[in-house]
């Protein structure tokens, strides 16, 4: 306790950091870490799935930061939260929290960091839900009970995954492994090898007469894919399907990519859409850069796709740590202020960052 105090003064009396236009990714980082952690936004409450993905981002930073103080603003977060997930039981948005925790418990082995949330993930496998992902209040009242939009693949799956790693239990990679597969084929689509936002889009078409393909909806898609293989087992006969399908989407993905590094908010009609969006490309520099560092995928393709990606997403991050250019909530393309922020936003270039830096440490950093 000691040190945290002193940490903190120290911190204070120091300010925030200033970004150098030259630093690395983890300074990159940790000052837009910084910054968000001095700012947090009024609007969510801090078991929200928006605050969640910034926990997740912080949690990636602390992996490759040698300051403690960001696993330490986690520990306190889950402390002053009394580690509870969100008050909906069976809504994907409110276990989203819950990966931090369990990342949490796997350091410092504090039972008390997840009890509620394995509590709260057994009554839902006492009283699981039903199939019908139809997206509609009228013909299918409970259907936010179900995973039947796709950034809920970014929210509950990896939670319930980590819970098995931390608790050496199989149930609930299990139940998260079976319902990735239910929301995938219903939302999934097999020829673009992109995903639906959800039901309500299946014949809608933007301007262009494209299907419609919202970038950060399949970017908590990729960002989901690769926080489940970072915790299925080599060995786990489960695995080959996911990989699979992160090899197709991030493939597709690339070559959606604009020449600048960034991923419009409109995948197919980027046109409709031309501003700049960080929050769909933080993610998908992340799945690919995790891609290229764990070998799965190769190099020649998607080393160039990362380098414009993460380029473009540093400059976007103004001197003092604010991200800019981040689409606000939402489940559909849209113009938007480019001055706005969001955490998630920002959790997802952490993760980037994380990943990226891996790659330096490799000896094929972006270069």
């Amino acid at each position: 306790m000691k040190r945290v105090l002193l940490l903190l003064f120290s911190l204070a009396l120091a300010g925030p950091p200033v970004l150098d236009a030259g630093t690395d990714p983890v300074a990159i980082a940790e000052c837009a870490a910084d910054w968000q952690l001095a700012h947090p936004s009024a609007k969510w409450k801090a078991t929200d799935w928006q605050n969640a993905a910034f926990y997740a981002g912080v949690m990636a930073l602390s992996e490759v930061s040698s300051s403690a103080r960001f696993y330490e603003a986690m520990v306190r977060m889950g402390a002053a939260n009394a580690w509870q997930l969100g008050p909906r039981v069976y809504h994907a948005d409110d276990q989203a929290v819950g990966q931090t925790y369990a990342d949490l418990f796997a350091v410092s082995g504090n039972a008390k960091m997840i009890a509620a949330m394995r509590q709260r993930f057994d009554q839902v496998l006492a009283h699981p839900p039903d199939d019908d992902l139809r997206f509609s209040h009228a013909t299918n009242p409970t259907f936010l009970d179900k995973w039947s939009w796709c950034d809920a693949l970014f929210m509950a799956p990896p939670a319930w995954a980590k819970l098995s790693r931390v608790t050496g239990d199989p149930k609930y990679l299990r139940y998260a492994v079976r319902q990735w597969w239910v929301t995938s084929s219903y939302l999934y689509d097999p020829t673009e090898h992109l995903y639906f936002r959800d039901s309500s889009y299946f014949s809608l078409r933007e301007k262009n007469g494209r299907k419609i393909f919202w970038s950060r909806g399949n970017g908590w898609v990729l960002a989901g894919l690769v926080r489940m293989l970072q915790e299925i087992p080599p060995d786990d006969p489960v695995r080959p399907r996911f990989l699979t399908q992160f090899r197709e989407m991030a493939d597709r993905i690339a070559d959606l990519q604009g020449s600048d590094g960034f991923w419009r908010s409109s995948l197919l009609d980027p046109f409709s859409y031309p501003m700049q969006e960080t929050s769909g490309t933080g993610f998908y520099c992340y799945g690919l850069a995790w891609g290229l560092e764990t070998g799965v995928l190769d190099r020649p393709k998607y080393y160039p796709a990362v380098k414009r990606a993460w380029r473009a997403l540093t400059t976007c991050v103004k001197d003092d740590g604010r991200l800019t250019n981040v689409q606000p909530v939402g489940a559909t393309p849209v113009t938007f202020d480019p001055d706005s922020t969001e955490p998630y936003g920002v959790g997802a270039l952490l993760l980037a960052a994380s990943e990226v830096t891996r790659l330096s440490a490799r000896g094929t950093g972006l270069r």
